[in-house]
């Protein structure tokens, strides 16, 4: 049973995960095994997790991704058009033809998205439920997504070509456990957004509020063969030392 099936009455809240079947850093990723599963089933089986996602929805251009897709419980009813799913598509794009096309199959308009990836397997259900709850109880917010903090100094290149700190404050080092802290989006993780903001092409608005997490595991994501390597033995060493912080295993949903 998909789960538009099992959800056949609402669409309150839709998950949409996209995976092209296209990868030229490392070829039919999305379909990859990592621990036993390809990596399709990790995002499935967090959103089913976190029993907030009245729908999910993979957005694929590949029949192998969306087979796989609908064995671990998405739903998949038809393929992203080939023009959506090239090396420069955005993400936005996509997301705007998800939703879209999704809300007008199933006869429903959804409220709130919620926007994961394979790529990015190391979220814990709970992120996605906060995510949607913020969204319910705050009306004043537009998104909500996974962001690690970060204690190091970053610098960029000027107009002039000259090398400059980002922030000012960078030019004070100090213990990183007192510095002051910036975060980095990891969207993938876990982004929750009101749903029209995807429909006018935005991933992300202005009024938002973050779910902050410092696990070094979450900067694993997964493009090249090392990266595959990486998440494996993490996933290995989670799953004995600190289940707890395991990305659910798909295998209970087959």
């Amino acid at each position: 049973m998909t789960s538009a099936e099992r959800n056949s009455q609402r669409l309150d809240v839709i998950c949409v995960i996209p995976a092209r079947g296209g990868s030229k850093g490392l070829p039919r990723k999305n379909v990859r095994a990592l621990a036993g599963h390809p990596l399709i089933a990790y995002p499935i089986a967090g959103a089913r997790a976190s029993g907030v996602c009245d729908a999910i929805f993979v957005t694929t251009d590949d029949e192998e991704i969306a087979s796989e897709a609908r064995r671990y419980g998405a739903d998949v009813p038809f393929l992203r058009p080939v023009d959506l799913a090239e090396d420069l598509t955005t993400t936005e794009a996509t997301l705007q033809h998800a939703i879209c096309a999704y809300e007008s199959h199933v006869g429903h308009k959804a409220s709130i998205a919620v926007f994961l990836t394979a790529t990015d397997i190391f979220r814990q259900p709970s992120w996605i439920a906060a995510a949607v709850g913020m969204l319910r109880e705050r009306p004043e917010l537009e998104s909500v997504f996974a962001a690690h903090s970060v204690h190091k100094n970053f610098w960029r290149r000027g107009e002039d070509g000259e090398l400059e700190r980002i922030l000012p404050w960078m030019r004070n080092y100090s213990s990183r456990q007192i510095r002051q802290r910036i975060w980095r989006e990891d969207t993938g993780l876990t982004c929750a957004s009101r749903a029209e903001l995807w429909r006018a092409e935005r991933r992300i608005g202005d009024r938002v509020e973050i779910i902050e997490n410092d696990r070094s595991e979450t900067s694993i994501d997964i493009h090249e063969e090392i990266d595959l390597v990486l998440a494996e033995a993490a996933v290995g060493w989670l799953r004995e030392n600190a289940p707890e912080r395991a990305p659910v295993d798909p295998g209970a949903y087959l």
